[in-house]
């Protein structure tokens, strides 16, 4: 059995693909976060209450001498991360607190594993954020363009990371997906906020009037396409996840006051748009496609299922923050 670390394991993302590693009954699989383990409201795998998984609260900026011990036990073949200080706004504030879980972290990282010859892939999960403003046609041979800290700190860790594989037996295989989605997504997101605002008859807000063109992708699809490039990517290779057509925020709101059978007028509020908003989000993802992937949720069927765990959870869902915590 393949063994399979997940770096980033309480994340929405990274909770998901383990989900999906233990679905498949191929993988015995160590997740560590710099968090204690959540709770089974947003982690699916903990539904599974499998033996074939283990939690390890570690910090990379702490921790390496501990994750150390574990990566020479477990001996992975593979290595999946989806850890990041990932919220754009935030970053404004706080900079270097980014740069240095994202780029300073992640660089001794990949000193750390860049002569581990047990590992078979490393796969590392940035963002189509460090293109920028993505109009037009933006490949996997796209220049990086940040226009936020977060941006930045990325681009710094990806290219940090691709001088490792350029000089060692590093095996960095690359993923930037565009917006998932789907139920146990973090409370503070626009899909989950704007369900629950209706539920409460509160205000939905829209920066810069929703007009930015977002790619929405179910988290299932994605993780799919992690996995497939987990087990059959190039290493050195970049792929993107995207779905057929971007959708704009204005849209998305828009999709979901239907399913709920509210008039999207009656709580919709239009505010200034954020610092560094990039105008569209759309990436093109033929190079995974050619690997055998694509999307099978269309966004209705994802909104829908969002809707129903919010109603099913609601009431220990209220319960939690609903903004935006930033924990250093």
């Amino acid at each position: 059995m393949k063994k399979v670390l997940v770096i980033g394991s309480n994340s929405f993302s990274g909770s998901d693909f383990i989900d999906l590693l233990l679905e498949t009954g191929r993988y015995e699989v160590i997740g560590v976060s710099r968090s204690p383990e959540k709770s089974e409201l947003f982690l699916p795998y903990k539904k599974r209450n499998s033996n074939r998984f283990t939690f390890h609260q570690i910090d990379l900026n702490k921790d390496l001498d501990q994750l150390k011990i574990i990566l020479d036990n477990f001996r992975p073949h593979y290595i999946v991360n989806f850890a990041a200080q990932s919220e754009v706004a935030p970053s404004w504030t706080h900079p270097d607190q980014w740069f240095q879980t994202n780029a300073v972290a992640l660089t001794r990282l990949a000193n750390l594993l860049k002569e581990m010859t047990f590992l078979e892939k490393y796969v590392h999960i940035s963002s189509p954020e460090v293109y920028g403003s993505c109009e037009g046609i933006i490949t996997e041979e796209s220049p990086v363009n940040p226009s936020t800290p977060y941006a930045a700190s990325k681009a710094a860790g990806d290219l940090s990371l691709f001088t490792f594989q350029k000089n060692f037996p590093f095996p960095l295989v690359m993923i930037r997906a565009t917006n998932v989605y789907g139920a146990y997504q973090q409370l503070f997101k626009i899909i989950p906020r704007s369900i629950i605002n209706i539920k409460g008859n509160k205000h939905i807000e829209l920066h810069g009037g929703g007009k930015a063109v977002k790619s929405y992708i179910h988290i299932r699809d994605v993780s799919k396409g992690e996995l497939l490039v987990m087990e059959k990517g190039v290493v050195g290779q970049i792929y993107h996840l995207s779905p057929d057509q971007g959708i704009s925020v204005k849209e998305v709101v828009q999709t979901i006051c239907q399913c709920m059978q509210i008039p999207f007028g009656s709580l919709v509020k239009e505010v200034e748009e954020r610092l560094g908003q990039d105008k569209a989000y759309v990436i093109d993802s033929t190079k995974a496609r050619t690997l055998g992937w694509k999307p099978t949720i269309s966004f209705l069927q994802g909104i829908e299922g969002t809707i129903e765990w919010i109603n099913t959870n609601y009431t220990d869902i209220i319960q939690q923050p609903l903004q935006y915590v930033h924990k250093e």
